[in-house]
C-alpha cells in the first residue's frame, strides 16, 4: 500500500462523500416510490422538504466530485516519481489490475454526474417540478456506480506495492506492446485523421440542421476517436517524438500542463453534445461546438507548427 498527502485527501473526500451519499441515497428512494406532486397530504409535504435537502446534498456532492477528477490524475501523475519504472500517470494505472476499470467507471461518472446536474437545475426552473422523481432515480443509479468507484479507488490504492517494477508509458503505449492500445498503431495515420476531420465537419452540418439526435451520435464516435487519435499522432507532436504516444505524459510540467486544457475542452464539447437532446431549450449543442472546436484547433496547432519549424511532418 502506499500513502501520500493527496491520496489520503482522496481517502478522508471520500469518507465525507460517502457518508452524505448514504443519507441522500435513503432519502431518494422514500422519494422515487412516494413522490406525488398532485397529493395534498402530509407524506408529500415531507418528501417536498426531504427532497430540498437531498437535492442539495446531491448537488454539492457531485460538484466538488467533478473537478476532483482532476486532482485524482495529479495524484497519479505525482506518486509515479515512488514507483520503479513508472514515468507518469500511465504506469500508476497499471500497477495494478484495478486501475483500469478504475479510469473507466470515472469517466463514466462524470458523464452521469453532468447530466444529472443539468436534469436538476432544469427540474427547479418549473414550480410544477417535473422531473424531480426521475432525478431522483437516476441518483439512485449513480449512487450504485459512485459506491464502485470508492470501493475500486480504495482497493488500487492499497494494492499497489511501491517496491514492484511496473511498466513505463513507452512500453505500454507502443506498437510491440502486447496490450489492445498496440493495435491502434496498426491503424493507418491518414485513415485516423480523415475520420478525425470529416466527423468534425458533420458535427457542424448537423448543428446548422439541427439534428439533435445525429449530433449526440457524432459526439459519441468524436470521442472515440478523438482519444485514438490524440494518442497514435497528435501525443506525438506535442512530445516532438515519433515514438512516444502517451496520453498522460503531456500532464505534466515539461509540457506546461497542456493535457488538462485537452482534456477539458473535450469534455465539454462531447458530454453537452451528449445530453443536448435531452435539455433542447437550453441550446447545449452551441456550447459543445464551441469546445470541440477549441479542441481542434490545440491539437491541430502542434503538428502544423512542428511542420512550419521542421519542414517535415513526424
Amino acid at each position: 500500500m502506499i500513502l501520500t498527502p493527496e491520496i489520503l485527501t482522496i481517502f478522508i473526500l471520500n469518507g465525507i462523500f460517502l457518508l452524505f451519499g448514504v443519507v441522500a441515497f435513503i432519502l431518494s428512494i422514500k422519494i422515487y416510490l412516494g413522490w406525488d406532486l398532485n397529493a395534498t397530504t402530509q407524506k408529500q409535504y415531507k418528501l417536498e422538504k426531504q427532497s430540498y435537502l437531498t437535492s442539495t446534498i446531491i448537488k454539492y456532492i457531485l460538484l466538488v466530485k467533478l473537478p476532483l477528477f482532476l486532482f485524482f490524475i495529479f495524484t497519479l501523475d505525482k506518486i509515479s516519481i515512488v514507483l520503479v519504472g513508472a514515468m507518469c500517470a500511465a504506469g500508476v494505472v497499471d500497477a495494478t489490475q484495478y486501475g483500469i476499470y478504475l479510469f473507466v467507471i470515472k469517466i463514466i461518472n462524470l458523464y452521469l454526474f453532468g447530466f444529472w446536474l443539468i436534469l436538476h437545475k432544469l427540474d427547479l426552473s418549473s414550480e410544477k417540478l417535473p422531473y424531480t422523481r426521475l432525478k431522483f432515480g437516476i441518483f439512485i443509479i449513480a449512487f450504485l456506480l459512485f459506491l464502485t468507484e470508492i470501493i475500486l479507488e480504495t482497493v488500487m490504492f492499497s494494492a499497489i506495492d511501491p517496491e514492484a517494477m511496473v511498466s513505463c508509458c513507452g512500453t505500454l503505449y507502443s506498437a510491440t506492446s502486447t496490450s489492445y492500445i498496440s493495435l491502434l498503431f496498426s491503424l493507418s495515420p491518414i485513415i485516423i485523421l480523415s475520420l478525425f476531420y470529416i466527423n468534425f465537419i458533420l458535427l457542424v452540418i448537423s448543428y446548422f440542421y439541427k439534428k439533435n439526435y445525429l449530433y449526440a451520435i457524432l459526439n459519441i464516435l468524436f470521442l472515440i476517436i478523438a482519444i485514438v487519435s490524440l494518442i497514435v499522432i497528435f501525443g506525438t507532436y506535442i512530445y516532438e517524438l515519433p515514438t512516444h504516444h502517451c496520453p498522460f505524459c503531456f500532464l505534466q510540467k515539461d509540457y506546461n500542463y497542456v493535457g488538462y486544457f485537452i482534456y477539458i475542452t473535450l469534455f465539454f464539447g462531447t458530454f453537452f453534445g451528449l445530453v443536448s437532446p435531452f435539455f433542447k431549450q437550453y441550446n447545449l449543442e452551441r456550447i459543445s461546438l464551441r469546445f470541440i472546436s477549441i479542441y481542434i484547433l490545440i491539437v491541430s496547432y502542434y503538428p502544423i507548427s512542428y511542420y512550419i519549424t521542421n519542414g517535415v511532418w513526424l
